[in-house]
């Protein structure tokens, strides 16, 4: 049986996000210029995806330092295990490519872990914005530099009362 895949919306402080997920999972969230045309029928969002939105508003709200959402995302084992060590990046800190390279057992495959960084297809819930270059310089984000900026304060902000870091 196929699962319904279901999508919505959120006007976030940077800008729209667009959610995707069934009733198990979120398998997407990305940046949009704007809403984009859907299913003519009209289907009730199951609660997994009003449960979404939900923490993304505490978290932009800064109520919010985690994320408890059932969460698939296609990729291979190795993109896999750089999705999972990105999950392990605490709120407000940051960690290099080359740390998370090194997290998953190869500090050779700092290239890979960026190409795997920018495959991530769940922005801000798989925290691809706290991953840095090695000189503490913010480097590559599909959202755009600005967002990751605006993010990482954000969460400097309310994890340490930092008010900007870059």
């Amino acid at each position: 049986m196929t699962e319904i895949i279901f999508n919505t919306y959120y006007h976030s402080p940077i800008g729209l996000l667009k959610i995707v997920g069934t009733e198990n999972y979120i398998s997407e969230i990305s940046f949009f210029d704007k809403v984009q045309k859907t299913d003519s029928k009209l289907r009730k969002l199951p609660p997994n995806l009003i449960n979404c939105v939900e923490q993304l508003i505490q978290y932009f709200n800064g109520a919010s330092r985690k994320f408890e959402i059932p969460l698939n995302q296609t990729g291979t084992h190795f993109q896999q295990n750089v999705w999972n060590a990105l999950l392990q990046i605490p709120y407000g800190k940051t960690f290099s490519y080359l740390e998370i390279a090194k997290r998953i057992g190869d500090a050779k495959a700092v290239r890979a872990v960026g190409t795997a960084n920018g495959k991530n297809n769940i922005a801000i819930i798989v925290p691809c914005h706290r991953v840095i270059g090695s000189n503490h310089e913010l480097v590559g984000y599909a959202g755009g530099l600005w967002r990751k900026k605006w993010l990482l304060e954000h969460e400097a902000k309310f994890a340490h009362g930092v008010q900007q870091l870059f």
